[in-house]
């Protein structure tokens, strides 16, 4: 007989397509049965009434365990849920919707409230606006950025998260002491993931530095591209920036890795072992990956060869925002005694994994998995905690060898030695001391997605 799931799979309270008519309980009792099956920590479920809940999304959100960890956060903090045609314009395209801009700021609850511009996607509205990293947003739909009125704050968010393509709103930021108001509307944005590929001259060498900001099917032929002008130039050492970078697809983080390490460190070598519950038997490991999984066939073919550099030693650009797919190149390299330098804040900790999982028009995020190297380490649920902790520099442009994460790397790579003082510009971020920045983010950014393959 087939699992629960299998039968409910589609059957749903408004079908489209070639889903099937069903129910809202159809819909409710699959979650329970697939999760259920899947969830790594199955055991820790709650027993959820189903007549409490409207809707399948809301009945998901509390189908997780509620445990804390000895660091006190939620032992499960990524679990969501997108609608499945915005989750596959994500991740096969690229495509997101949005203004170009990517904000770093306090945490919700905390005043004053400070957002800054931390990236701005070139070519995107925000970049033709003339918006620079640094600028701070001083008002939204004319509405003070400190109003703490339920309406203030319902105007604030709908500028800040537009609802579609076309949406216009006002936004007044800072720039020096000059406002800056501008009007940006919201588009489809197909976002470049790899950036600002550089050449930096040193006493020993060539090094390379790259903004790599999401794992993504649109990443594989951008890297491979990246990577064989390194090797062309000959480069010896590399610092990575990924202060930005969420996580995504868990072989293009086999890939990376294999194309700093090469083929003398990893070959045969497990990136990453994945584990599953008691329920369900063991995966096959993910090896470094030499050639190319074809994540997007029409930008670079399945089995391509990947070019490799062979390093000993990489640097790593690392903020609150460098989460799951992005510390699994971290470990995975310290697995194959690659020298990792971090340089930046403490990662996000996720060791862990899950395959995207469509039902009724929703796509569904429950941890499945959790990682370990080929050292059989993956006890990072805390994070990475950096070799130099240096503060994000947002008066700098990100790849400014004057910006302190970026100069921090180089001194470091030079002497060997962290600054005795922190670099940064805390104080001009303008955020309270103990509130640190954080960078804003979908969840979808924050991801290590598993290759579908059968339970």
């Amino acid at each position: 007989m087939s699992p629960d799931w299998e039968a409910l799979s589609n059957h749903c309270e408004h079908p489209t397509g070639t889903q099937v008519q069903g129910t809202l309980n159809d819909e409710l009792r699959w979650i329970n049965s697939y999760f259920d099956l899947v969830y790594l920590w199955y055991a820790e479920l709650p027993k959820l009434n189903m007549a409490d809940y409207k809707t399948p999304v809301d009945y998901f959100a509390m189908f997780k365990t509620s445990a804390i960890t000895s660091s006190g956060r939620p032992k499960d903090q990524f679990h969501f849920t997108y609608p499945t045609e915005v989750w596959e314009a994500i991740s096969n395209s690229g495509v997101e919707l949005g203004y170009g801009l990517t904000w770093s700021h306090t945490a919700s609850g905390v005043l004053p409230r400070v957002w800054m511009v931390a990236m701005v996607e070139p070519g995107s509205p925000a970049d033709l606006a003339g918006l620079r990293r640094g600028d701070t947003l001083l008002s939204v739909n004319g509405v003070d950025m400190q109003d703490r009125t339920a309406q203030g704050v319902a105007a604030i968010n709908a500028g800040l998260a537009p609802a579609k393509a076309g949406d216009s709103h006002q936004f007044v930021l800072t720039r020096g002491g000059v406002p800056l108001p501008v009007t940006l509307t919201a588009a489809n944005l197909a976002m470049t993931p790899v950036q600002n590929y550089q050449l930096l001259a040193s006493n020993s060498g060539v090094v390379g530095y790259l903004q790599f900001h999401d794992h993504n099917a649109v990443a594989e032929s951008q890297l491979a591209a990246a990577f064989s002008r390194f090797k062309s130039a000959g480069v010896s050492d590399l610092v990575l920036d990924m202060r930005y970078n969420g996580g995504g697809y868990v072989v293009l983080a086999a890939e990376l890795a294999y194309m700093i390490a090469g083929p003398d460190a990893t070959k045969g070598k497990v990136f990453e072992q994945l584990h599953r519950n008691d329920k369900r038997p063991l995966p096959n490991p993910q090896l470094f990956a030499a050639t190319a999984a074809g994540l997007s066939q029409e930008l670079m073919k399945y089995g391509t060869a990947l070019p490799s550099l062979g390093l000993k030693h990489v640097t790593i650009l690392t903020t609150p925002g460098t989460c799951s797919a992005s510390e699994s190149v971290i470990n995975g390299l310290r697995g194959v005694d690659i020298d990792v330098t971090l340089i930046g804040g403490e990662t996000c900790g996720k060791p862990y994994a899950f395959k995207p999982v469509p039902n009724c028009g929703t796509t569904y995020f429950a941890i499945e998995m959790e990682g370990t190297n080929n050292k059989g380490f993956g006890d990072y649920a805390n994070g990475f905690a950096p070799t130099c902790k240096v503060d994000d520099d947002l008066t700098h442009e990100m790849g400014d060898p004057a910006e302190s994460m970026l100069a921090t790397a180089l001194s470091y790579r030079a002497h060997g030695v962290c600054p005795a003082t922190p670099m940064g510009n805390r104080s001009l971020h303008g955020a309270p001391a103990g509130s640190p920045l954080q960078v804003e983010r979908p969840p979808g950014k924050q991801i290590a997605i598993r290759s579908p393959q059968a339970l």
